[in-house]
């Protein structure tokens, strides 16, 4: 079979630690093999297939309904890091079906608005134990896909997944995936986001090139290409002498990449531009919070999951429809919902 031929190439290809797809922990419900593909391949395939994935391109990453086609949204920043974390992955002679699977899927679960939006649903469900959007993307993909049924997806691709961001391994009880490939998609998050954050600032004149650090720049590289390229060659080269016990760059490189993020909270994600409309989305969240809380049934997700899941309580249909919503159309129902119509008179 082909999928049995791919399975003896990974055997033979691939290095002593990297994860091979024979070997799954396999899915919460059994289902037969594929005849072409690897479990990890069927995973990556059937996330691309999403909905949740479909919206990540109306989803902002930084800059809340930006005005031209070229910054990034959530789903572009997906896309970089997956193809970051295949060429660290490659390098490494790990499994990049199974980097490229937890890539994809890493980001389903954010909110629209960015961080802020993430900010605002936490502080409306703190008694619910908050919202950590890794936790929400494996919700996502176990619960809220396919009206409830879910993606049945491998334990290797779901704890990649809640596992991604750093401060919420917790969920899983440890700070990094079990895997290599996990950990490769975990710090290819860092590697994206850094520098594409800094791409779009100078884009949209928020930063000047004079305005960045010379360290920075001496450091990491003039160019968008040239920092991405100094940051993955210490992450390969780093994990090779740490003989593959965990995918890591080295102190240095830690350091002045916490320079990098610092600069970057103070000059962009703090910047009075970027959080100009900032208010203006935290009160549509807020009222779109208040109304479906009193209005569950016209949560279009409510009775199909329900249906599916007898459990699925109120609040969490309120939690998973608005964190679902792309930013223009959660400004789409504030309208419909807030905003009077004009009356025509003949």
């Amino acid at each position: 079979m082909y999928r049995e031929k791919i399975e003896e190439r990974e055997d033979i290809l691939l290095h002593p630690r990297a994860a091979r797809a024979k070997n799954t922990r396999g899915r919460k419900r059994k289902e037969p093999p594929c005849r072409f593909r690897t479990e990890y391949q069927r995973d990556r395939d059937r996330i691309i297939h999403s909905k949740a994935f479909r919206r990540l391109k109306h989803k902002t990453q930084v800059f809340l309904s930006p005005v031209g086609d070229h910054y990034r949204t959530r789903l572009t920043h997906t896309l970089e890091v997956a193809q970051i974390a295949r060429t660290i992955g490659r390098a490494l002679m790990l499994n990049e079906d199974l980097i490229e699977a937890i890539a994809l899927g890493h980001d389903l679960g954010h909110t629209p608005f960015g961080h802020t939006g993430e900010d605002v649903l936490d502080e409306l469900f703190k008694e619910h134990g908050g919202f950590k959007h890794p936790y929400q993307s494996l919700r996502v993909v176990d619960y809220i896909e396919k009206d409830g049924r879910g993606l049945n997806l491998t334990w290797e691709v779901r704890e990649g997944i809640v596992k991604h961001s750093k401060g919420f391994g917790e969920i899983l009880n440890a700070n990094v995936p079990s895997t290599l490939e996990g950990q490769v998609v975990r710090i290819s998050d860092i590697v994206a986001y850094i520098n594409h954050d800094l791409d779009d600032a100078l884009r949209a004149k928020v930063l000047r090139i004079e305005d960045v650090p010379v360290e920075l720049l001496d450091y990491f590289g003039k160019t968008h290409g040239d920092r991405i390229t100094t940051i993955v060659a210490n992450i390969i080269e780093t994990t090779i002498k740490l003989d593959y016990e965990k995918v890591a760059y080295d102190e240095e490189m830690d350091t002045m990449i916490k320079k990098m993020r610092d600069f970057l909270k103070e000059r962009v994600y703090f910047n009075h531009y970027v959080k100009a409309e900032s208010d203006k989305a935290r009160n549509i969240l807020q009222f779109l919070y208040e109304y479906f809380s009193q209005n569950v049934e016209r949560i279009p997700i409510y009775s199909k999951i329900k249906a599916v899941r007898k459990n699925y309580k109120p609040w969490e249909a309120v939690r998973d429809y608005i964190s679902g919503m792309t930013d223009r159309y959660a400004i789409e129902i504030f309208h419909e919902l807030f905003i009077p119509k004009p009356w025509a008179i003949f």
